[in-house]
């Protein structure tokens, strides 16, 4: 089969066209990000895996493909969208193309409004050391697969399991019907409350074999069919216990079992616990989970500590919601006096969502010593109402008596910074959907460090 793919150098795309390619298909793309330098990366790797790509709108589709796919940022005015219906080639979605390929295999679907990359990363670590040899397609890319010269959000393995990240923000998670569906929390993002209980009540009926639901989280925890698989609470087999954490890891004890995570934040032992409930409904020993976990290397933009210079540690994260953009800060106060935020708010739609719940969110979980940088919201292009600024949002929040600064352009953060920084502090980047925010956190830091 031939496909094309209109935005390819997305996590999700990318993913999903390294996927076909893997398994025998024909496949090319384009993406407008291409003409940037920094993507000149994702541009290589694609084409080291065999894939053909073109900056948009230079791309000539061929009436021999069998199928475009577009995602949701995808409109009809792109130049390669018009030529498919110019050529009655069938234009069909990511999330269409995914439930696809989750026929072929079995799956593992990881559903729930944070830590979907991350607890996907760790069920493909613990399988792929227990010898199962499982493929993935996930949301980010794993370190381990990019020390390999790899994207790292794609690996097509010899065995039979497939684990995959499984997405609500668009409505597609009700495509699926996996073999094992796991829901990790249920939050306000992108979607009100009664929209998300109705995607994943019918994620719910659609798994087939094992649901596993976290049911520390109130609103997944109604999904619960009292699966001796659960997790989250002290009342189920699957609980971490005499959790310590710090700048390197974190340490905890399940079924009399101990574990060591290199990872930081509470959040990620509750992903954790997600992946051994998995490991252990498929059989696997928790001392296999143990030594797995052992070796994780995490996720590109989860929690990635970028360096550590002088005592000062920058870490680059993928929060973008008042929830995740909680839990990040939260992570790295409890291993710092000070911490020095700065967030890219990653669309006008989403901030105007989230205004009134973000300006609350952080009025309650900033210290006085901690310091809060915005830059502009980040366009992604297409049609948009823009009435909404982070000058507006800086505004409410210094009305809160927050310490918060607009950095604009984003590069000024770290002329902002870098004399107040002081031994323990911590600088936290986060942001979504902009793939050079990666190269930024990395700059920032290189930039600082070539100061001092």
């Amino acid at each position: 089969m031939q496909y094309f793919f209109i935005g390819i150098a997305g996590s999700g795309m990318s993913a999903l066209a390294q996927f076909m390619v893997g398994t025998g298909h024909n496949v090319e793309g384009s993406d407008r990000l291409f003409v940037t330098k920094p993507n000149h990366k994702i541009r290589q790797q694609l084409e080291n895996e065999g894939i053909k790509t073109f900056l948009q709108g230079q791309a000539k589709i061929k009436k021999s493909t069998d199928y475009v796919v577009v995602s949701t940022a995808i409109e009809p005015t792109v130049p390669e969208y018009q030529q498919a219906v110019d050529q009655n080639i069938p234009i069909i979605h990511r999330s269409e193309l995914l439930k696809q390929i989750t026929q072929t295999k079995k799956t593992i679907a990881v559903a729930g409004t944070s830590g979907k990359s991350t607890t996907t990363a760790m069920i493909y670590t613990i399988l792929n050391y227990a010898g199962l040899s499982p493929s993935i397609i996930n949301g980010s890319g794993l370190v381990s697969l990019q020390k390999q010269g790899k994207i790292g959000n794609c690996n097509v393995g010899t065995g039979d399991w497939l684990v995959i990240e499984a997405d609500e923000s668009d409505g597609s998670l009700v495509n699926y019907t996996p073999e094992i569906g796991i829901i990790l929390n249920i939050d306000r993002d992108h979607k009100e409350f009664d929209e998300l209980e109705k995607i994943f009540k019918i994620f719910t009926q659609n798994t087939k074999n094992q649901l596993i639901v976290n049911i520390a989280n109130q609103r997944s925890k109604k999904f619960s069919q009292n699966s001796k698989f659960d997790f989250g609470d002290k009342k189920c087999q699957i609980f971490a216990k005499n959790i310590k954490q710090t700048i390197s890891g974190l340490s905890f004890n399940i079924d009399n079992a101990e574990f060591y995570l290199p990872a930081i934040g509470l959040h990620n032992v509750e992903n954790a616990m997600a992946a051994i409930s998995t490991a252990l409904y498929l059989g696997i020993d928790t001392k296999i989970c143990s030594n797995a976990l052992k070796n994780y290397e995490g996720i590109d933009r989860r929690m990635q500590i970028i360096g550590t210079t002088q005592g000062i540690t920058f870490i680059d994260d993928y929060a973008h919601n008042p929830v995740k953009i909680a839990s990040a800060i939260k992570s790295v106060q409890a291993l710092s006096p000070r911490i020095f935020a700065f967030f890219q708010p990653h669309g006008f739609a989403p901030m105007k969502f989230f205004k009134d719940e973000f300006i609350d969110t952080l009025s309650k979980i900033l210290r006085k010593e901690d310091e809060f940088y915005m830059s502009p919201i980040y366009y992604a292009g297409g049609t948009v109402d823009k009435s909404i600024s982070s000058q507006e949002i800086i505004a409410e929040l210094n009305k809160q008596n927050i310490r918060a600064f607009l950095s604009q352009p984003r590069e000024k953060f770290i002329e902002q910074i870098k004399n107040k920084l002081k031994k323990y502090d911590i600088v936290l980047i986060m942001g979504a959907r902009d793939a050079t925010l990666g190269y930024f956190s990395k700059n920032i830091f290189q930039k600082y460090t070539d100061t001092k």
